[in-house]
């Protein structure tokens, strides 16, 4: 692991602190959406796909004690943080440096068999290279820009690592959803969608959904949300959800 400047932050009110690169990807409010969308029990194994510094799947163990946790990144020293965040906030987990487009030989080899996770969490790269200007940061660029098979390939890793029944639960930018659903059009359903967004005026800027390998529901969008108010000020709800002080509808799926 390469020796980077780190910041020590903290993340729902102070009840989770983490190591992260000073500059570059850093985390934000998306990972702690997505934690906050996730449904899952004790005893569950929980895989986190790009995990970054562990960010989603650990803000989803200190809400939910008792998980499997396994964080997967791509970059060694991204992973490495996870790890050191992982002890430091006494949440056990696997933390394993791989590409989650690696082929399903890599990831039994990892521990990872077909059919043996409950639950996949997921914040891929989502920025359009050709609409957004890539940063000259190499870490930034691979944790913030999809590349055109970045979706279909997260979303069949997840596929093929689910149990029967096992849910999926990803964040995506909101002008990206058909592309969203055509990726889960095969094996998923049940399919629910949140809209995200920044001001209650505008469209939505992201959405969270939480889709079921092999559901047979039918589809369904929940109410919007807004990070801010019509007022312009942080809209309370989120920044309960955000403080660690509430969740999401799903939560308790």
């Amino acid at each position: 692991m390469t020796e980077v400047a780190t910041t020590d932050d903290a993340f729902l009110g102070g009840r989770l602190r983490l190591r992260q690169p000073a500059t570059g990807h850093r985390a934000g409010h998306d990972a702690i959406l997505l934690a906050a969308a996730c449904s899952a029990h004790p005893g569950d194994r929980v895989v986190d796909f790009g995990a970054g510094v562990g960010t989603a799947g650990l803000a989803l163990a200190r809400r939910v004690a008792g998980l499997s946790l396994v964080l997967i990144e791509i970059d060694p020293n991204l992973a490495g943080l996870a790890r050191v965040n992982a002890a430091a906030n006494n949440s056990p987990a696997d933390v394993i440096v791989m590409d989650v487009a690696a082929s399903a030989h890599a990831f039994a080899d990892a521990g990872l068999a077909p059919d043996s996770a409950d639950l996949v969490l997921m914040n891929p790269p989502f920025n359009d290279p050709a609409r957004h200007r890539a940063s000259p940061d190499q870490v930034r660029k691979t944790a913030h820009v999809a590349t055109a098979s970045t979706l279909d390939d997260w979303i069949h890793a997840a596929r093929r690592l689910l149990k029967s029944g096992g849910v999926l639960t990803l964040i995506w930018r909101a002008d990206g959803i058909a592309d969203v659903l055509a990726a889960l059009d095969r094996g998923f359903g049940s399919l629910m969608i949140l809209p995200v967004h920044g001001d209650p005026s505008q469209p939505a800027i992201r959405i969270l959904v939480r889709a079921v390998k092999g559901g047979k529901a039918p589809a369904a969008i929940g109410a919007g949300l807004a990070l801010r108010d019509a007022a312009g000020g942080p809209d309370p709800y989120i920044q309960q959800v955000l403080s660690g002080q509430g969740t999401l509808p799903w939560s308790s799926l």
